[in-house]
């Protein structure tokens, strides 16, 4: 599904990090933060051992936790609606976007309580949400609005990059990422005392240990290593690179795909500059249920295509049906999800490569009885 497209250069940075002193968090770690930070023009960056730590720092740090709802979308990563549950507070899915996949303003309005705490939305496989809208309804009713901007790096709605627009807003550097790896996240925000907040949570130097400051909040324990963080930023240097490689390879799935009936290249919003796709993936049409979409994820693995559903509603899930959410809750992330396939998506894929995943992926419909049509 994904090839981390990494260099010598990148070796090199880890091998040097391998013959120094210094394996933890140290001077590659802030150099990494500033340098990200300034990336998405921000003032602070905090980095972590995932984008799930950073969630539940984030959200520990704001005092989140019994008795608080957090609304989100349902069409994301476990990872997400785990974190809110891990803080204790109780997850609120609202609904989606039917184009971009990203979670609706006007949904989430719907969701507001006296409980409501934050919002918590994501630019979802690499296309940004509507920001402009999320930012107005958080400070209606004085929300702290969380950015999840793991799957977009690069991505630009007209207003910013991604990664510029929320109270805070996180990023996993796991595969698979245009900046894999393998474990590592950040925290980016412009406000001084949350990433003070954040940075206590993080961890404990020696010298905190006499601080009454930092002895307030037991840490987490979860810095980032000098080699996640020196490979981390060898990728962050030559970002227009790698983000230009994989739109060539945008590029090929999109020429491949217009031979195939129904189906148009990925969506994109009109209030959106430039979008750089986490997967590359395929909505087929409203004549395939989620069982055909199914058989037809079987049959490309049977051809030894490896293809997967993009998501699996998070309400739909044991852990949240036992909250009480059931299938009709969220028709619109529902209808998406059931009829989402997502193919795999990286820069070493050559086109005879696309070409055959794209031809089984037509046998494979043909093989589920339903055609092809998109949205």
């Amino acid at each position: 599904m994904s090839d981390p497209d990494l260099t010598l250069e990148d070796v090199v940075a880890v091998e040097q990090v391998l013959r120094g002193a210094q394996l933890g968090q140290g001077a590659l770690v802030e150099e990494l933060e500033q340098a990200f930070a300034a990336q998405c023009g921000r003032a602070r960056g905090v980095a972590t051992s995932s984008g799930a730590m950073a969630l539940v720092m984030a959200l520990t740090a704001k005092g989140i936790g019994p008795g608080d709802e957090v609304i989100l979308s349902a069409h994301s990563f476990h990872e997400l609606g785990h974190a809110v549950l891990r803080c204790g507070a109780t997850p609120v899915f609202a609904d989606i976007d039917y184009w971009s996949g990203c979670l609706s303003a006007k949904k989430s309005a719907d969701k507001v309580t006296s409980r409501t705490r934050a919002i918590l939305a994501g630019n979802t496989c690499g296309h940004p949400a509507d920001w402009p809208g999320l930012r107005a309804l958080a400070d209606a009713h004085g929300l702290f609005l969380i950015e999840d901007s793991s799957e977009a790096i690069g991505s630009r709605h007209k207003e910013g990059v991604v990664g510029s627009f929320g109270d805070v807003a996180l990023f996993d550097f796991a595969q698979p990422g245009v900046i894999a790896c393998g474990e590592g996240g950040i925290a980016l925000t412009d406000d001084t005392q949350l990433a003070m907040a954040l940075r206590r949570l993080r961890s404990r130097s020696l010298s905190d240990r006499t601080s009454v400051t930092a002895g307030v909040d037991a840490p987490f324990g979860a810095p980032m290593g000098a080699m996640v963080a020196a490979l981390a930023l060898a990728q962050l240097r030559r970002l227009d690179v790698l983000l230009e490689r994989r739109r060539g390879v945008q590029a090929m799935y999109d020429g491949f795909m217009q031979s195939f009936e129904g189906i148009k290249p990925p969506y994109i919003s009109p209030d959106v500059e430039e979008v750089h796709w986490f997967l590359y993936t395929v909505h087929l049409g409203t004549r395939f249920t989620k069982g055909s979409r199914d058989a037809i994820l079987e049959d490309m693995r049977t051809e030894g295509v490896e293809a997967h559903a993009y998501s699996s509603p998070l309400h739909l899930q044991r852990t949240y049906r036992a909250l009480g959410w059931t299938r009709g809750d969220l028709f619109v992330t529902e209808k998406v999800a059931d009829r989402a396939v997502v193919l795999p998506f990286h820069a070493h894929l050559t086109p005879e490569q696309i070409a055959f995943m794209v031809a089984r992926l037509k046998d494979a419909s043909i093989n589920a009885g339903a055609g092809a049509a998109i949205y």
